[in-house]
């Protein structure tokens, strides 16, 4: 960053303190990952002086020969690597994403289903507090009470009575597996568009981890950051008929010039997607989570569901006579961060719930495997009997820097 260190060295300062932070704590947010150098030098690229209004080859603005040509690598990796038979990569993020699904394929106040909140759902899958839940009609399924898995036959009764137009499928904070086949089962009996938004587990669905969720559902959204280490963007991937639909939603109805540098990203990281050695990234992941729900247990820390399928880990926090944000703070001192997150039938509100979400992404990507996420389960059970000793706390983040210098951060100055 020599020209940002001439130029405003004070923001230049604020960036090395991130990186600096970034490479020496434990980064346990499931949504969080590393991007490579060849990543984040496509994102900080001459590309983002580029406005190109339009898709590829038939743009509003002229200049777009090589710009149309990124596009066209980006998509043609995005369909190939997904088997999807479109692919739109111009979303800003994944919200926009799921927005433009919405846009796209309903008239506002049309009916819809998605997972609840409190469940593992999404914001966007028809929370009252975003615009899925203010511009249309959302009945929301959740969790058999005695599994707390997602009870399928509670969500075919209530798609049978509320039917809706659109069925979301998807989470942020469930540990097992989705079965996609028993949602195109229930939209099928009520002709409603099934959507999958697997934001958190899209690498797991193209390593085998996880059930691949097309042919099964209409359209695909995704975030391109967690698991595929790309820069922070959407993707929305459906079949060929509804291409026109979701392109239309996105640009003119949502969106104006897409992100060009991002959407270069994008297709480095599909590129890096492609690789054997990113399916086994993959199955890593899920290796090093199973492993430290196994020590937390061993630890005699309560789990949802009791364990996990994927990337993440929920904590009931209250379990341990604490709440999940007093826990994500007292592990924030000590190196690790997670975030506070609410648990199935939570009583308690958003800001304050009774979770603490772990992933195991970032950690993977820096090389850790199950032994080193026992050494993690150990700091995390240590941390949460000394929430209210900085003294403790300290020597727990002196344990965690010396843990992260084994493992060098990819994609970070060295």
């Amino acid at each position: 960053m020599d020209h940002l260190r001439q130029q405003d060295p004070a923001l230049a300062e604020l960036i090395s303190r991130e990186a600096r932070r970034q490479a020496s704590v434990l980064r346990m947010i499931p949504s969080e990952n590393y991007a490579s150098h060849a990543v984040l030098e496509a994102t900080g690229s001459c590309l983002s002086n580029k406005y190109s209004e339009g898709y590829a080859h038939f743009r509003y603005y002229q200049g777009q020969e090589f710009i149309d040509r990124i596009e066209d690598l980006a998509v043609e990796r995005a369909t190939t690597l997904f088997g999807a038979e479109h692919a739109n990569l111009q979303p800003y993020s994944g919200s926009p994403a799921n927005m433009a699904v919405y846009f796209g394929l309903l008239k506002p106040g049309d009916r819809v289903m998605g997972m609840d909140l409190s469940a593992g759902g999404h914001l966007t899958h028809g929370a009252k507090v975003s615009f899925s839940g203010k511009f249309y009609q959302v009945r929301q399924y959740g969790l058999d009470p005695s599994t707390q898995l997602i009870d399928y036959e509670a969500a075919r009764r209530l798609a049978k009575e509320w039917q809706p137009r659109l069925i979301f499928t998807g989470a942020s904070s469930y540990p097992r597996v989705i079965d996609f086949a028993a949602f195109r089962s229930i939209a099928d009996e009520v002709g409603a568009y099934l959507v999958a938004d697997i934001s958190h587990i899209s690498g797991l669905c193209l390593s085998g981890d996880h059930p691949h969720p097309l042919p099964q559902v209409d359209v695909v959204t995704t975030t391109t950051h967690k698991l595929l280490r790309g820069p922070r963007g959407g993707m929305i991937l459906c079949r060929g008929a509804l291409g026109p639909k979701i392109d239309k939603a996105v640009f003119p109805g949502l969106q104006g010039g897409p992100h060009n540098h991002v959407t270069a990203a994008i297709a480095v990281a599909l590129g890096e997607a492609a690789r054997p050695e990113y399916a086994e990234y993959c199955h890593q992941v899920v290796k090093n989570a199973r492993a430290l729900a196994q020590g937390l247990r061993e630890r005699e820390f309560s789990l949802i569901t009791g364990g996990t399928d994927n990337h993440l880990v929920l904590i009931d926090a209250t379990a341990l006579g604490l709440t999940g944000k007093i826990l994500a703070v007292a592990l924030e001192e000590a190196g690790i961060v997670a975030n506070a997150n609410k648990i199935p039938f939570d009583p308690r509100p958003a800001d304050d719930p009774s979770g603490l979400r772990l992933g195991t992404p970032a950690l993977t990507t820096r090389g850790f495997k199950e032994a080193e996420m026992d050494q993690v389960a150990d700091m995390i059970h240590q941390v949460s009997r000394n929430t209210s000793r900085p003294e403790v706390l300290a020597k727990i983040k002196a344990r965690v820097e010396t843990l992260c210098a084994q493992f060098p951060a990819p994609g970070l100055p060295e």
